[in-house]
């Protein structure tokens, strides 16, 4: 005779061998044993017809409700074997130890130029980007460098034809952002170059930042102010700068500036020629006919512009004497960034 004792321990000892089985071998004969078509619940629900009439609904309303339960105690029992094959596969020793997570390291190239480019940030500029692959105008020809004009014999350039070249310099992005912003504006422009070169102190592709402020009241104090302060930043409190005069089509007048030597401190040494100082950037105030070429009013406005090698920075910071071995990728060389 079934009564509700009976069907309490039948869920009881179910639950208790669905909830135990190791695997899903276990679990199909806990459901056959109990859900199948000659399982124990099943045939209490069969002998139902021959209670009294007075127990059929409690005894039937009781059996129906521990099938369901038992059915959602199997679904959850498969899920969780489910869950642990996935986890943990076949022939796997989990008391092994684990397998040391190596983590990658930025390039020292992409080190300084992320450190430089965080300097400028701080002091107000911002980034702006430009295409590689440039047309000769922008290149060349809207910062007062014409076809005819002999400082084109300072960039060893590659051309893709007639009209377009590998970007010589990242001055390309000025003009654009100019054409498209009015002043005042104050960017820096990171980013790679092409020339045809390739020495232990050059390479045909490498790093440059071009830095460019305009506003109605720039002079070249101020040009001279937020570069003094980028070299202390980047080679330390005590650097000492000192601006020579140059000349860029671009810029006039124009400057490159000389740091004291990192190597002897500005004592001399062969690496800075005995003179004590280290020539890293050049710089100056922006030409009128550059403005000019944007559509800017060199009446109202003026500004500077400078251009640094990241590549250049680098070996002076790490103390490297030939920039091929930033692009050799040997792992010894690159490990101790």
């Amino acid at each position: 005779m079934i009564d509700e004792k009976r069907l309490e321990d039948l869920k009881e000892e179910a639950l208790k061998e669905i909830r135990g089985a190791q695997d899903e071998k276990g679990l199909e004969a806990a459901r056959v044993k109990f859900l199948g078509r000659k399982g124990e619940l099943t045939q209490v629900l069969k002998s139902i017809a021959k209670l009294p009439p007075e127990l059929k609904p409690v005894i039937g309303r009781l059996a129906n409700q521990i099938k369901r339960e038992l059915e959602a105690a199997l679904k959850e029992a498969q899920a969780e074997l489910k869950r642990r094959k996935e986890a943990f596969l076949p022939g796997v020793d989990l008391t092994l130890p684990g397998r040391p997570y190596l983590l990658g390291k930025l390039h020292p190239i992409t080190q300084v130029m992320q450190e430089i480019c965080e300097i400028f940030l701080r002091m107000g500029f911002s980034i702006a980007t430009g295409p590689e692959i440039e047309l000769d105008y922008y290149n060349f020809e809207a910062l007062n460098i014409p076809p005819d004009h002999p400082a084109r014999d300072m960039q060893a350039t590659f051309y893709v034809d007639e009209k377009v070249v590998l970007r010589t310099h990242t001055s390309p992005i000025q003009i654009r952002t100019m054409e498209r912003e009015k002043p005042p504006l104050r960017i820096i422009a990171p980013g790679k170059v092409y020339r045809c070169d390739s020495d232990v102190t050059h390479t045909p592709m490498f790093h440059q930042i071009e830095g460019l402020m305009v506003d109605r009241e720039v002079s070249f104090a101020d040009l001279k102010g937020i570069l003094t302060l980028f070299a202390q930043e980047t080679f330390g409190e005590k650097t000492r700068v000192r601006f020579r005069p140059s000349y860029f089509p671009f810029t006039e007048p124009s400057v490159e500036m000389d740091i004291s030597c990192v190597i002897c401190d500005g004592d001399g040494c062969r690496v800075c020629g005995h003179t004590g100082w280290l020539e890293i950037l050049g710089a100056g105030m922006v030409h009128p006919n550059v403005f000019r070429s944007v559509g800017y009013d060199p009446e109202e406005w003026v500004g500077f512009a400078f251009g640094l090698g990241v590549e250049r920075i680098a070996m002076l910071k790490f103390g490297i004497d030939d920039i091929r071995l930033f692009y050799e990728n040997h792992l010894r060389f690159l490990e101790q960034f």
